[in-house]
């Protein structure tokens, strides 16, 4: 648990989640506050240099490790806070007020404690696969507590795959020992700044599908390991998402994150693991909203000191991005306290929705922030600008993309699983 003396007692932005309208727990008021201290004292002043330069926010991962939050879901027993899936979204979310490329690149390393923890925890393991597991996440998990090691997740491969469509064409052939590996990741964030790639392979074998992938650490400085191209994107400039290479990398068999077989049981019976990019965006959002009510009442230190809220018009624009607000935080509330193992088939079409809902509201506060506050809000020194181009990169990540989710929420509401029309 991160030390409750280094929490702020100045008042500062409000909670986005409050304690007794949301019923949050101690410990996840405990959290919140100290993600959003540390989002108001440290990241926000930084983020403008990440997002211009295009570089990795090494000195925001400092904090984060000081702060105890590189350990934020690695199991109480194993040495972490042991947070679950809604506490550690409730915690991202605040840091994606403040610099959406920490929050982004925040959820890739702690997906890779989320999902070997408590997440494999809830999985049908044989007694040996369960053992065997924990064994190996140890080493994990002592990287992280004890050496400030961070983790990455390398999903994208420019195909199918990474929706779940199709195999990983990143292959791993078992060897003595261990395993070699070889393929390609491309949009893979913290690319050069990870210590651990956290890499989706598929086995090579005979007939191998979508149920061989393997989850694997592949060490950062590995014989092999190589990262190429340039970055420079539209937004999320700060999570240097360039190109991974693989070629014949040996990695020991310890390195699993998860046993043989056991990640496609996962993102079948545990879909709200895919849920966890949304925090960012959900923190983008109130971002914006939060910029445009200080703007409008002339107290953005950056701008000029003009009130801009005795308009009609700009009254009407806050109602009604109040009320996208409050819609995309309820939905996305709810979703939340869904997410655990074989949900409801309700409660796995809801998080399609709140994907979706979150990624394009997100964009779509942004854009009327900066229409309603007007001229000077687009300006580089001032933050909406950076936010409404981070806000256009979370409807096209995979394995949720917007497009995705619109498909399978129409295709599962009208069939039932194995329905067909012959």
């Amino acid at each position: 648990m991160p030390d409750p003396n280094l929490l702020s007692e100045s008042s500062g932005d409000a909670p986005i989640f409050d304690q007794e309208s949301w019923q949050l727990t101690p410990e996840q008021v405990q959290l919140t506050t100290q993600a959003r201290e540390l989002g108001q004292s440290k990241f926000a002043g930084r983020a403008e240099l990440w997002d211009r330069e295009a570089i990795f926010p090494t000195e925001n991962y400092h904090d984060l490790d000081a702060a105890g939050f590189l350990g934020l879901c690695i199991p109480k027993s194993e040495g972490g806070i042991g947070a679950d899936l809604k506490t550690y979204a409730l915690v991202a979310a605040e840091i994606g007020r403040y610099c959406g490329a920490t929050a982004l690149t925040f959820n890739m390393h702690i997906s890779s404690t989320l999902w070997s923890g408590d997440l494999t925890n809830d999985l049908d393991l044989t007694d040996a696969e369960r053992e065997s597991h924990h064994q190996h996440r140890a080493l994990h998990y002592d990287r992280i507590l004890n050496q400030g090691k961070i983790y990455s997740q390398p999903f994208s491969e420019g195909n199918a795959a990474a929706a779940g469509k199709m195999p990983f064409g990143t292959s791993a052939r078992r060897m003595d020992g261990g395993w070699l590996i070889n393929g390609k990741k491309v949009f893979a964030s913290l690319s050069g700044h990870a210590h651990y790639y956290g890499v989706l392979a598929t086995e090579v074998k005979a007939g191998a599908s979508v149920r061989d992938t393997l989850y694997l650490a592949v060490p950062a400085d590995a014989e092999g390991v190589s990262v190429v191209g340039d970055w420079d994107p539209l937004g999320m400039r700060g999570t240097v998402s360039r190109t991974l290479i693989f070629e014949d990398v040996f990695i020991p068999q310890e390195a699993q994150l998860m046993p043989p077989g056991i990640y496609h049981q996962a993102a079948v019976r545990w879909p709200h693991m895919f849920t966890t990019l949304t925090p960012t965006y959900l923190g983008i959002m109130q971002g914006a909203f939060d910029f445009m009510v200080k703007y409008l009442r002339g107290e953005v230190p950056e701008a000029p000191p003009i009130k801009r809220r005795m308009h009609g018009v700009k009254q009407v624009a806050v109602a009604q991005m109040r009320i996208m607000l409050e819609q995309s935080k309820s939905l996305w509330f709810q979703t939340m306290n869904e997410a655990q193992v074989d949900p409801s088939k309700e409660s796995r079409l809801r998080a399609y929705a709140t994907q979706y809902t979150v990624m394009e509201n997100a964009n779509e506060m942004c854009q009327l922030a900066i229409r309603t506050c007007g001229g000077h809000s687009m300006l580089k020194s001032l933050p909406l600008e950076r936010l409404y181009r981070d806000s256009r990169c979370g409807a096209l990540m995979l394995p949720w993309t917007a497009e995705i989710c619109l498909d399978r929420l129409g295709r599962e509401t009208l069939y039932e699983k194995g329905e067909t029309d012959d």
